[in-house]
This record gives structure tokens, C-alpha cells and sequence, in this order.
């Protein structure tokens, strides 16, 4: 079953799942055990739902949830035998609402002998998926530009200075007879700091564009991906 979501334009940043997550939830006595994993492809989430059903093969249902492309364009979810928009829809809708995409969520549920209502199934089953989603490393992958950049000593200072400023990160130095760094730009933003670094340099410093690359910070710590 497919559905509208809020997609992101080509190569703009977006959140997804870095690490994912498990969470479980009590209602009346049944059990929702929610685990959330980071997708790239259809068959990756398929082969990721079908392993929960086997690993929790005694369980009555196993509902799912899952967003998968840069610009969200493919979304499933399924009911798995709950009563119709109570599970799938809910769990996409805790997804959607967090603008996370290659994501898959599956909740499983043992029944716990009380029936909990279409409101109760609903709640429980958005609980799962905020429980799970709690546990995991959730990230905004932004997409960047390494530059690569060498200067003199005297405008070392500068360089960290305009760097520092904008929330540049640096991959790599080199000191020798000059430096070399190599550093990560957001790729919305490269001709402005080269301009930036042309300027603080008065054109003294050799910029050249690099490979372009996925990034985001984990933990403080930047990262390629």
C-alpha cells in the first residue's frame, strides 16, 4: 500500500537511521516489540521483516512500516491481520512524521487475551515504533564536497579561523613547506567558502574541488558515509 510523504528535492540533506533500535511496549497484557533498521533497497527491508517473523515465529501478528529513497519515493506498510488502519498506518505515520526515510519499523505483537480497541491497537502500535526509534542513532545526511586546500603558514590562522566560523569540518592535514588540508564543505555552500578562502587568503591559497560524498556528524564527530 503505497502513500503520500513529504519527500526532499535530489541531494538535499535528509534524516534517516544511522543505528537501528528496539522498543517494546505493554498494553492489557500484550506484547509490542518494535525494532527499526536502516534500508536501502526494497529487499533489504523484505529480507529485514521476514527475519522478525521467523525470530519471533510463535507471535500472532507482525505489522511493518517502511520509507526507502533520498526522496522517500517508494512507502509500504501492511496490517498483517490487525483490524484495517490500525497498525501499518500508525507506524508509517510516526515514520512520516519524523521525516525519516530508508527506514523499515516492524512490530510485533502477542496477544495478551483483552482486545484493545481500534484506539488501543493505534496507540500501542505509534508507541512501539516511538520506543524504537528512542533507541536508535537517528542522523541528517547531508551531502558535501571535499575541498582541498593549500596555503602558506602565514595564512594558516586564517584558514582555521573562516573554517572554525562556518562549521567546516577537516578530514586531513599535511604540514610540510605549506599546509594541506582537505576539508568537507556542504555542497549548497562550496562556492561560497572557496570564494570565503579565496578572499581570506587574498588568492593566496590553491583550492580544488574534490569527490563529492554523503557526511553527517555522530556524536559531535564528523563522518563520511
Amino acid at each position: 500500500m503505497s502513500e503520500t510523504y513529504v519527500p526532499v528535492s535530489k541531494n538535499q540533506e535528509y534524516k534517516t537511521i544511522y543505528q537501528g533500535g528496539d522498543g517494546e511496549v505493554i498494553e492489557k497484557k500484550s506484547r509490542f516489540i518494535a525494532a527499526i533498521r536502516p534500508v536501502e533497497t526494497e529487499e533489504e527491508a523484505l529480507a529485514f521483516i521476514e527475519g522478525e517473523r521467523k525470530k519471533y515465529w510463535d507471535a500472532r501478528h507482525h505489522c511493518y512500516a517502511y520509507v526507502i529513497g533520498e526522496r522517500a519515493e517508494l512507502a509500504r506498510m501492511s496490517d498483517d491481520g490487525e483490524p484495517g488502519g490500525t497498525a501499518g498506518k500508525p507506524m508509517f505515520d510516526v515514520l512520516q512524521g519524523e521525516k525519516i526515510t530508508n527506514v523499515a519499523a516492524v512490530v510485533t505483537r502477542y496477544f495478551g487475551g483483552t482486545l484493545l480497541g481500534t484506539g488501543g491497537l493505534v496507540r500501542a502500535y505509534s508507541s512501539a515504533v516511538r520506543a524504537g526509534l528512542a533507541s536508535s542513532v537517528i542522523i541528517t545526511k547531508i551531502p558535501g564536497v571535499k575541498l582541498h586546500v593549500a596555503a602558506d603558514y602565514t595564512n594558516l590562522g586564517k584558514i582555521q579561523y573562516l573554517l572554525a566560523g562556518r562549521g567546516i569540518g577537516i578530514l586531513d592535514s599535511v604540514y610540510t613547506d605549506k599546509v594541506e588540508f582537505v576539508v568537507l564543505a556542504p555542497a549548497k555552500e562550496v562556492s561560497s567558502v572557496m570564494d570565503a578562502l579565496t578572499e581570506a587568503t587574498n588568492g593566496k591559497a590553491e583550492i580544488e574541488q574534490g569527490e563529492h560524498c554523503w557526511y553527517a556528524r555522530i556524536d559531535g564527530e564528523l563522518k563520511v558515509l
